[in-house]
């Protein structure tokens, strides 16, 4: 007769528990005498997450259940629009990281977001504010964007000649993917040169240093000042192998093979629910 008490390991079930890293779109740069746009707020449970912050605390999810996932776009950059635009909020669940925020310029103040946008030349502009636990301030005067591992650099401000713009704040680098990859780094301001003053390395900006360029999409990268646009941004979800993942309809995303105990769903676009089995 069986043992009262006594519970087969086989019956055992495992929590459905989900690591995230969610990353919202970028703001994009501004125009005219403008600052770089902030990279969106990120948000994560595995290696680092934004503003200097603490890792927050997997979610314990149930089996058949509809949890909604949105994948905010980066922020359109459009010649004489002044202060850039922001980017839009990434949310998964009960997780909302907040939109970049766009460049400030000579006829637009900065704006605040997961990362703040990087203050514009006119009247030596400072840069907008992040969103604690997501992302960084802006630089001041032609300033770089806020990245979600450090402040945009300042620029040398009104009447300085060029180069005077400061390079984009640094991302973060997180592994919930299986790898290391880095997400949310800001904008460069226009003419941002690499001055030890007020960068390390120009890369770091979520336009690649370049005054040229958009922030990588994806990533939530902050556009550069003057041309570029913000960069889409991304939900990472991390779960037991013994579940696997619904991605609903209106979603773009795939599921990968089990790899140290976990899946791992990347989804890269749209709005829609997730549920597992």
């Amino acid at each position: 007769m069986p043992i009262l008490g006594i519970v087969s390991s086989a019956n055992k079930v495992t929590p459905l528990t989900v690591d995230y890293l969610v990353v919202a779109g970028g703001g994009a740069g501004g125009y005219s005498a403008p600052g770089g746009g902030g990279a969106g707020g990120l948000r994560c449970t595995v290696t680092a997450t934004g503003g200097g912050g603490t890792l927050e605390s997997a979610l314990t999810l149930t089996k058949s259940t509809n949890y909604t996932v949105t994948i905010g776009a980066g922020g359109t950059f459009v010649a004489s629009s002044g202060a850039g635009a922001n980017g839009n909020d990434s949310t998964f669940n009960t997780i909302t990281s907040t939109k970049g925020g766009g460049g400030g310029s000579n006829s637009g103040a900065p704006k605040t977001g997961g990362s703040g946008g990087g203050g514009g030349e006119t009247n030596n502009q400072t840069g907008a504010a992040g969103t604690a636990n997501q992302g960084f301030a802006g630089g001041n005067g032609n300033g770089g964007g806020g990245g979600a591992g450090a402040i945009g650099y300042n620029g040398y401000g009104v009447g300085a000649g060029s180069p005077n713009g400061g390079v984009g704040g640094a991302g973060v680098a997180t592994s919930i993917s299986g790898s290391s990859t880095t997400y949310a780094s800001g904008g460069s301001a226009y003419y941002a040169a690499p001055a030890p003053t007020r960068s390390p390395n120009p890369s770091s900006g979520g336009g690649g240093g370049s005054t040229t360029s958009n922030g990588a999409a994806n990533t939530g990268g902050g556009g550069a000042a003057d041309y570029g646009s913000g960069g889409s941004g991304i939900v990472v979800l991390r779960y037991p192998s013994s579940y696997t993942i619904t991605i609903g309809a209106g979603l773009t995303g795939t599921e990968s093979a089990a790899s140290g105990g976990y899946k791992r769903a990347t989804i890269t676009a749209g709005t829609g629910n997730v549920s597992w089995s």
